[in-house]
């Protein structure tokens, strides 16, 4: 679109490549939507009002799809922008992108279940900590099964490539907790109705996991504790019993922690404690473990590592688990 100022212009050039780089063969919904957006002035002068963290794409699509109840098109999003600007302005302020992905533990769970037993978790951005539950759920990686402690957990499909050590029994936690700086609640309505609006329109699956993991939390709701990550981790990790393996994880969350410095400052804090650093995020967090990586990063996954050494790439989603060449389990532990 012609005419308009540069942060208009870069904006616009960030939905597109928000619709090309991500949404494009996962959502037709949102890549022609993004594509839309790109070329909507009104929609981009709405965003520009806002502060730079809070004109991402997910934040603004799961908020318009909150308030309408549907994900929207770019009609009805330049109708919510001109008539409840207010409306959909106050949930981009007040929410964040903490989508609460309960299948990413089926790449976490054949790490979790080969360290020495028992475990005590720390999810760092666990957001309403339904991953801090991955001995409930159940599991198909195709040439491995593990059935969920309840008829009614989920299961979680993963596809699985090279020598992953896919696992015969869960792991046996003692103690889980988390830590986010603002955690969403497994009790509340409006909090999980959230959860659900972050979910891309076609991914049907994702959105009955979700519900069927939330079944499994508010019965045995996580304990997630409001804090910073590097303030209050260190009292937490404290907290956890002696004769447990500790493992600190997260998936999804350090992109968030900004300049790399502060992250660095992270990475030290668990290295010098006795956990376990179990981290499932984009190669660009960490430029220098996915260096170390024997295949180059396949389009749009994760790359999971322990104790900063390269494991696997994995799904987004948990969807796939992609076993690094030469990566065996036992040459770290």
């Amino acid at each position: 679109m012609s005419g308009l100022d540069e942060p208009l212009a870069r904006l616009a050039e960030r939905y597109r490549r928000f619709a090309a780089d991500e949404a494009h063969g996962v959502s037709p919904h949102y890549e022609r939507l993004a594509e839309d957006i790109a070329a909507s002035a009104d929609v981009l002068r709405f965003l520009i009002e806002l502060p730079p963290p809070r004109r991402q794409p997910n934040l603004l699509l799961g908020a318009a799809t909150l308030i309408a109840g549907r994900p929207p098109d770019i009609a009805s999003l330049t109708e919510m922008v001109a008539r409840r600007a207010d409306a959909l302005r106050a949930v981009m302020l007040a929410r964040t992108t903490q989508t609460n992905e309960p299948a990413r533990c089926a790449v976490l769970l054949p790490l979790l279940a080969a360290l020495p037993q028992p475990l005590a978790l720390i999810e760092v951005g666990a957001s309403a900590g339904l991953c801090l539950l991955p001995d409930r759920y159940g599991y198909d990686w195709g040439s491995a099964h593990l059935p969920p402690t309840s008829a009614d957990a989920p299961v979680f499909r993963c596809t699985v490539t090279g020598p992953a050590p896919l696992p015969t029994a869960q792991p046996r936690v003692v103690w889980r907790a988390g830590l986010d700086l603002n955690p969403l609640d497994v009790a509340s309505d409006e909090d999980m109705a959230w959860l659900e609006a972050l979910i891309w329109p076609e991914q049907d699956e994702r959105r009955r996991n979700l519900r069927a993991a939330l079944a499994v939390a508010r019965r045995d709701p996580p304990r997630v504790v409001r804090g910073d990550l590097l303030k209050d981790l260190e009292p937490l990790m404290a907290e956890a019993p002696a004769e447990a393996t500790l493992v600190v994880f997260h998936t999804a969350v350090l992109a968030y922690v900004t300049p790399p410095e502060v992250r660095q400052r992270f990475v030290d804090t668990v290295r010098a404690s006795r956990a376990v650093w179990i981290s499932n995020e984009t190669p660009r967090v960490f430029p220098e473990i996915a260096a170390r990586a024997s295949q180059p990063a396949p389009h749009w996954r994760f790359l999971l590592a322990v104790d900063g050494e390269p494991k696997a790439w994995t799904g987004p989603h948990g969807q796939s688990l992609e076993w690094l060449p030469g990566r065996q389990w036992n040459e770290d532990h």
